[in-house]
C-alpha cells in the first residue's frame, strides 16, 4: 500500500507533498484522522522502532520536559498515540519502503526513489 501520514497545517509537509507524484497514494491527515494502534504497528515494523517515529521537535516535548525522561519504546508508542504532533512527519510508505520526517538526507533519498521509478 502507498500511504502518507501528514499534517495539513505543516508547511514542510505541504512542500514535500507538492514535490512528489501523489497518484496512487492514500493520504491520512493525522490531526483529523488520528493514527490507530494497528497503523502505528505497521509503520514501526517498517521503521524498526517507535523512537525512529518520534519527533523531539514537537512543542509538547519541551512543555512536558521529556528530554529529562528516560523514554522506552512503549513510552514513544504511547506518546505518539496520545498526541499526533509526536509523530515525525510526513511518513511516506510505499513498496515496503518508508521515509520518515523531513531531514535533508531523508528528502534526498525520497527524491532519488522517485527519480529511479
Amino acid at each position: 500500500m502507498k500511504k502518507i501520514y501528514y499534517l495539513k497545517t505543516c508547511d514542510t509537509c505541504k512542500r514535500i507533498l507538492k514535490s512528489i507524484p501523489l497518484e496512487g497514494f492514500v493520504l491520512q491527515e493525522i490531526k483529523t484522522e488520528p493514527i490507530t494502534v494497528d497503523q502505528l504497528e505497521e509503520i514501526k515494523n517498517l521503521s524498526g522502532s517507535y523512537e525512529s517515529l518520534f519527533s523531539r521537535r514537537a512543542k509538547k516535548y519541551k512543555a512536558m520536559d521529556l528530554k529529562n525522561e528516560n523514554l522506552l519504546e512503549k513510552d514513544y508508542k504511547q506518546l505518539i498515540l496520545e498526541e499526533y504532533t509526536f509523530l515525525k512527519r510526513p511518513v511516506i510508505m510505499m513498496d515496503k519502503k518508508i521515509f520518515i520526517g523531513n531531514s535533508k538526507n531523508n528528502i534526498e533519498h525520497l527524491d532519488q526513489y522517485f527519480e529511479n521509478k
